[in-house]
């Protein structure tokens, strides 16, 4: 009996185009990094692509999901990177796994504290004196209205985040300059989320008599209905950051 699958058609676990990716990755290899640590890495696909374009840097991948980090190591091995790449099955809060010359951390500064501030301070400490660090996290575009908030993530609040501006601002103060500022665009978000439900839609089309289809399409629904609610007013900032002396 068939089961809803799984994301099959996600490259990046967020609103990543190919066409950026590869530009991030050329940008950031430039200072030739030999140590790379990924925040809450996933599957690690970014990662990997460093280590591909940077031959001589080793890559740690943090993460508390064992079936992303599985993914990893298989892809990891696939590309012949297995030696140069360890991911592992842990909490981010307080790692001892820096400094790094190059620290990614895309859509999981939470996983580094509660507060921006704290999260950015322990990026800080995290990145070499002469690395960088990639800094992917939302940002309101405008301010939401509260209906708007009401119809995305349980609890939603306006101070859930930063305005762009504030956001930069949060960084510099943190000990950083922003080197490189860029906003994922509405087609990488819709690329992103209609791939993230694209495989389980289809399998509902095709299974609506399943045991667990009217559970599966609740979920389904529910996060279509969250992320039509807040496209064209979250957005997501790619920093790339300097640590000022």
């Amino acid at each position: 009996m068939t089961t809803p699958p799984h994301r099959s058609r996600l490259t990046f676990h967020g609103p990543l185009s190919e066409t950026r990716a590869d530009a991030l990755v050329q940008r950031l290899t430039r200072h030739h990094p030999t140590t790379v640590l990924d925040i809450g890495c996933g599957s690690g696909e970014l990662m990997l692509r460093v280590l591909a374009a940077a031959p001589e840097a080793t890559g740690t991948g943090v993460d508390l999901d064992p079936d992303d980090l599985a993914r990893g190591r298989k892809a990891a091995a696939d590309r012949g990177l297995a030696s140069r790449a360890r991911f592992l099955e842990e909490s981010a809060t307080g790692t001892t796994r820096g400094p790094a010359d190059l620290v990614l951390c895309v859509g999981s500064s939470q996983a580094l504290g509660d507060r921006l501030p704290e999260a950015l301070g322990e990026l800080r400490r995290l990145v070499t004196d002469h690395g960088r660090v990639l800094l992917g996290e939302g940002f309101w575009q405008r301010t939401p209205t509260p209906d708007e908030l009401s119809r995305m993530w349980p609890d939603a609040a306006v101070t859930d985040h930063h305005d762009l501006a504030t956001l930069i601002g949060l960084a510099v103060e943190a000990g950083f300059r922003p080197e490189w500022t860029e906003t994922a665009s509405l087609d990488e978000w819709e690329e992103f989320e209609s791939g993230y439900l694209a495989d389980t839609e289809v399998w509902l089309a095709e299974n609506p008599r399943h045991p667990l289809a009217e559970e599966t399409r609740q979920r389904v629904d529910r996060h279509r209905a969250r992320w039509l609610a807040y496209r064209g007013v979250l957005g997501l900032a790619y920093l790339t950051l300097v640590p000022t002396a």
